[in-house]
């Protein structure tokens, strides 16, 4: 079975409470729970992660490195201001999948920048908590693939 990190970003905690017209009304805990569910049907093991710290997510990421084969993550704010998170994925170099809730690009300017778009092998925005699922079956099929070359 392969392994993959599932990591969140700041404030994704409060899921279910904050913005909900924006982020629904799912809870971090049931999107685990459905993330957790859906990578046993595709032969994975999920690790799930959520940090308000940025510096706890490049360490997730460097451990990622040493104990997985992908990494799907939604840095929450962190996606728009960190270059410290842009390094540690292009470092690893692991397959990576970035992940949002919501539509990024039909909210405020400043969200539709990303410093880790330009070094992670896809973007999925806007599904909700099935933003998280496409991300498992997408990184199913890079390993899959990887696994054949």
């Amino acid at each position: 079975m392969k392994t993959v990190y599932i990591l969140n970003g700041p404030n994704l905690n409060l899921l279910g409470l904050r913005e909900p017209e924006f982020y629904g009304h799912d809870t971090l805990a049931s999107v685990e729970t459905l993330c957790l569910a859906k990578a046993q049907t595709l032969d994975m093991v999920a690790i799930f992660r959520q940090t308000n710290v940025e510096g706890e997510l490049v360490n997730h990421i460097h451990e990622a490195h040493e104990k997985a084969q992908g990494i799907i993550i939604n840095a929450g704010a962190y996606t728009h201001t960190s270059v410290a998170l842009h390094d540690a994925i292009k470092a690893v170099a692991l397959p990576t999948i970035e992940v949002h809730l919501s539509n990024v690009y039909s909210r405020e300017t400043f969200r539709h920048h990303s410093y880790i778009s330009p070094v992670v092998r896809g973007v999925i925005c806007g599904f909700g908590a099935q933003s998280y699922e496409l991300a498992l079956d997408a990184l199913s099929t890079i390993l899959n693939k990887k696994g054949k070359a």
